[in-house]
């Protein structure tokens, strides 16, 4: 049998950036339900050891995978106005929920829903990198004038994603654009800017 731990030594980031390429690459080829540790550390050429010392478990690392490959505020678009940069941003996340790391949060957050705090706490570290990204793109808008710091709550903040989020797991991926623009225009642009600045659809009643 190969060892695949043979090799220069790695610490660190390297190791890390490592065993999460390795983890990307099984849940690409055996999906979250067949995830496991023990061939994660072995495609990354790392000590079982090693892997689990930073992720206790698959759960932990497959959010911090999550984490990892979402946009970051370094990342945040800068298309010159808001709209623009909410679009990119949205579709940004939507293609990393329609890939393997987007089928393993499903699979995740299933495994972990029977325990409230530990649900809150996945979805917490999955979703912190997103969160800057739209921090980032908000704050400069609000430096340009489009919207009024006072306008920006954390729950204005949280609607649109929320959405994206709610769309992803009830219907999968990937999520069509027309609803990623939809939810741009109707729920998080006029929750900032203001819904008399939109042209919207009348309401119909459902009968």
């Amino acid at each position: 049998m190969i060892d695949h731990r043979s090799g220069p030594r790695r610490r660190g980031i390297v190791l890390e950036e490592a065993i999460r390429e390795a983890a990307l690459a099984e849940l690409t080829e055996v999906g979250y339900g067949n995830l496991s540790m023990e061939r994660v550390a072995q495609r990354a050429r790392a000590s079982k050891a090693s892997v689990y010392s930073r992720w206790p478990s698959r759960a932990e690392l497959v959010a911090d995978l999550a984490h990892a490959l979402m946009p970051d505020a370094s990342d945040a678009p800068d298309t010159g106005d808001l709209r623009g940069d909410l679009i990119s941003l949205f579709r940004a996340i939507a293609e990393v929920l329609a890939g393997p790391a987007g089928e393993a949060l499903r699979g995740l957050l299933a495994e972990v829903l029977p325990d409230p705090a530990r649900t809150l706490e996945i979805r917490s570290r999955s979703q912190h990198s997103a969160r800057r990204a739209l921090e980032t793109v908000v704050q400069r808008a609000v430096d340009r004038g489009e919207v009024d710091a006072n306008a920006v709550t954390p729950r204005r903040l949280d609607a649109g994603p929320a959405m994206l989020r709610q769309q992803f797991l009830f219907a999968g991926a990937p999520i069509p654009d027309d609803i990623i623009v939809g939810i741009v225009d109707e729920v998080a642009l006029p929750l900032l800017i203001g819904l008399a600045d939109q042209q919207r659809e009348p309401f119909v009643r459902v009968e």
